[in-house]
């Protein structure tokens, strides 16, 4: 390493913030960027631990961050770039959204602050940027082998550039009027402002990928025509169909999924008209968030800058430590509490709650009620809860939001509409290389593993893509003289 001393000649630097007074009247991004000197620090503090778990256990890109440290240390910025974009191709994305597993993974974090290997990462393909490093890379021949893409999210986006790369004509097929998926419609601006997809589409279809917005497979593009016009598909679609809470009184007008309103508001933030329905806004109203997550956490900064006039994020397990806890040890995802910016920015969390009724005059909510709960665990460690006793409170509520994670129900219909085979759990029955017993139907991304991070769909993606090209080289091998 540039620096064997480096971890301990300095300390972790996290990235300024602007102030909360002034994000909270814009939808810009949160996070600044720390200075040359600090970066240059930062990179420093990689230490030679011989066996990086950051990059074989932490990243499920393998991103090869001792190497791209060491260039930034050495201030080798652009082969820091070349080597960052070995593995990931959308760095930019996940250096912003990314709750970077590998800093948990980080040999250094085990009895100090990890390395800032998000913070590393975004600098990096910024100056890409910014230096105009990054430019298209189209593939030098055509292999005459097309490739169809179902659904434009991060692992439908990865495996289109990797496989366009590989010299096959791709085309992208996505049912909404942008591409993008979760990217586009769902986090919101101010953690990803859409001019950073938007350069990297840029990219890709300089490179020869062709998008089709406003298509739904089986409806506006029959299944027939898709398995027929291409020589193989993949369905990387997003698990999309919301977990509901039913309990008295959901019917009544005032209750939304977060989903909804979080794409308004990207709706809102690029000037377009949403899609039908009446505007969900927070605007003056007493707004209860269900479900601690990321999601409900994004609805929280949302309602804020919306001007609510109080907001109350509602979670039904247990607040978690303040530190690592020791059920999950180094290098595992640490249970442990986390704060999001927008829980800067104001809101209550309550923990260990229990919704119990939407209470609605006339239909109308007005109210939320509920019940706190205790956690206890049996002999073979399943957990449970029962209702404690003096803990029912009842919240006043013009608006909320179901934010209680996703389920696989949407899935379903699109695998068996191609024919895929499923599992008991409904997961599709893949080969290694993410083949269906369809020949030639792929599958990757929330199709494949249920919601899950967009750093794991970008790799599930790329390792869609290999296999893809793996079968399309197969097939041109076996295929009769001028037919391909």
């Amino acid at each position: 390493m540039g620096k064997l001393t480096g971890f301990m000649d300095y300390g972790r630097a996290n990235p300024p913030k602007r102030p909360k007074e002034k994000r909270l009247k814009d939808y810009r991004e949160i996070q600044q960027a720390l200075g040359p000197e600090e970066l240059n620090q930062q990179a420093a503090r990689c230490m030679d631990c011989g066996i990086p778990y950051c990059h074989a256990y932490g990243c499920p890109v393998e991103n090869l961050i001792p190497d791209f440290n060491e260039m930034v240390y050495r201030e080798n910025w652009r082969q820091a770039l070349e080597l960052l974009h070995e593995t990931n191709n959308f760095p930019e994305v996940t250096g912003r959204v990314c709750p970077a597993p590998c800093e948990t993974a980080c040999t250094l974090g085990i009895n100090q602050d990890p390395v800032a290997i998000c913070q590393l990462e975004l600098r990096i393909v910024e100056r890409g940027w910014s230096e105009g490093w990054i430019t298209p890379r189209p593939a030098g021949f055509k292999t005459g082998c097309r490739a169809a893409v179902v659904g434009s999210g991060p692992a439908g986006l990865a495996a289109a550039q990797q496989l366009a790369r590989l010299g096959h004509d791709v085309v992208v097929f996505e049912k909404d009027d942008r591409i993008g998926g979760i990217l586009r419609y769902g986090i919101p601006d101010f953690k990803l402002e859409k001019s950073v997809l938007d350069r990297r589409l840029d990219q890709m279809r300089a490179e020869g990928v062709v998008f089709e917005t406003d298509v739904t497979v089986g409806t506006d593009l029959s299944i027939r025509y898709l398995t027929r016009s291409f020589d193989a598909v993949l369905l990387s679609g997003g698990a999309r169909v919301p977990r509901d809470i039913p309990i008295p009184g959901r019917d009544s007008a005032g209750i939304h999924f977060a989903m909804d309103f979080l794409t308004q508001q990207n709706k809102r933030v690029a000037a377009d008209e949403a899609d039908g329905g009446a505007p969900i806004l927070a605007t003056g109203k007493d707004v209860v968030i269900i479900g601690g997550g990321d999601t409900g956490a994004d609805c929280l900064g949302t309602s804020l800058r919306q001007g609510a006039k109080s907001v109350t994020q509602l979670e039904i397990l247990p607040k978690p430590p303040p530190t690592r806890d020791k059920s999950t040890p180094w290098p595992h995802w640490p249970y442990q509490l986390r704060s999001s910016t927008s829980h800067e920015e104001g809101g209550e969390r309550r923990w260990s709650v229990l919704t119990q009724e939407f209470v609605a005059p006339d239909g109308v909510l007005s109210s939320v009620r509920g019940v706190g709960v205790e956690w206890t665990a049996d002999e073979s460690g399943k957990r449970g809860f029962t209702e404690t006793e003096g803990t029912s409170f009842e919240l006043p509520a013009d608006l909320v939001l179901i934010a209680a994670g996703f389920t696989k129900e949407g899935n379903a219909g699109v695998l068996a509409e191609f024919g895929v085979e499923t599992d008991d759990a409904g997961t599709p029955v893949l080969d290694d290389n993410n083949m269906s017993n369809m020949s030639g139907v792929f599958v990757a991304g929330d199709l494949r593993m249920g919601a899950s991070l967009v750093v794991r769909a970008i790799s599930d993606g790329r390792h869609a893509a290999e296999g893809m090209d793996r079968y399309l080289a197969s097939q041109a091998e076996t295929a009769p003289p001028g037919t391909r």
